[in-house]
């Protein structure tokens, strides 16, 4: 089975991570070489076809998104083991930070977080099996191919996944507007930590709110009483981030 990456940043992320099986490279004939040079040269590196087509065999593909020219044949997304998270926090030498997505749906939501979690230095990301989104070609684009250097886990049941993480001393906090959720800024972040974002409508899951060690809320002043969950987790992400004092090791 193939997947079909575009537009010029996702297929060069996606050929620097070479996580995927890759096919062969697709570029429109009328596409500006200029702007695909690196693109062209991280294709030639990784030794794949190059094959030209007419720009609109390429939007088909794409199914009618903006390709910019560029269109990568791959093999389906690889995830992670479970403990694959953990043990390139062990390698590090930095105490986990985790990023676990609640049947959160939405692919651009998904992707953001994605992108966000790339940039804050996780060390990995965990979904449930059943009701939130796989990565797709979709998500990998709304994460600019961030999603191809994340370890991500299918995790099976969120609140086992959430059980097995807590006995690996790593502590559980999740987004939530309730009356007992903490000021995410009034709580201390810089500890092994596993951020939970709830789905798009609904939060997260009782039985998963159940099993955080602490709920965490973004303290808001206007008329709507929420944030887009893509942005509130970005913000819980950078805050951690803040705690362990901005950091920035080597690339992975």
């Amino acid at each position: 089975m193939s997947e079909f990456l575009y537009r010029r940043h996702v297929v060069l992320e996606t050929l620097r991570a070479g996580r995927r099986e890759l096919r062969r490279l697709l570029l429109a004939a009328d596409s500006h070489r200029d702007a695909l040079r690196d693109v062209l040269a991280e294709a030639r590196r990784r030794k794949i076809k190059i094959e030209q087509r007419p720009a609109k065999e390429l939007t088909i593909l794409t199914h009618g998104e903006t390709h910019q020219g560029a269109v990568l044949e791959a093999g389906p997304y690889r995830y992670a083991e479970f403990d694959d998270p953990l043990a390139r926090a062990r390698a590090a030498d930095e105490p986990p930070l985790l990023l676990l997505l609640d049947q959160v749906q939405d692919p651009a939501n998904v992707g953001r977080l994605l992108r966000t979690a790339d940039a804050c230095g996780v060390h990995g990301v965990y979904l449930p099996d059943k009701g939130s989104g796989e990565i797709t070609p979709a998500v990998v684009t709304a994460s600019m191919g961030a999603s191809e250097h994340m370890l991500i886990v299918r995790a099976g049941n969120m609140a086992r996944a959430i059980d097995a993480l807590k006995q690996a001393d790593v502590w559980i906090a999740g987004l939530d507007l309730s009356p007992q959720a903490q000021r995410f800024d009034r709580v201390d972040l810089n500890r092994p930590l596993g951020i939970v974002v709830g789905n798009e409508g609904a939060g997260i899951r009782r039985l998963v709110r159940e099993k955080c060690d602490m709920l965490l809320r973004l303290p808001m002043r206007g008329r709507v009483q929420s944030l887009n969950a893509a942005i509130a987790g970005s913000i819980v992400l950078y805050a951690a981030w803040q705690a362990r004092g901005f950091d920035s090791p080597q690339p992975r």
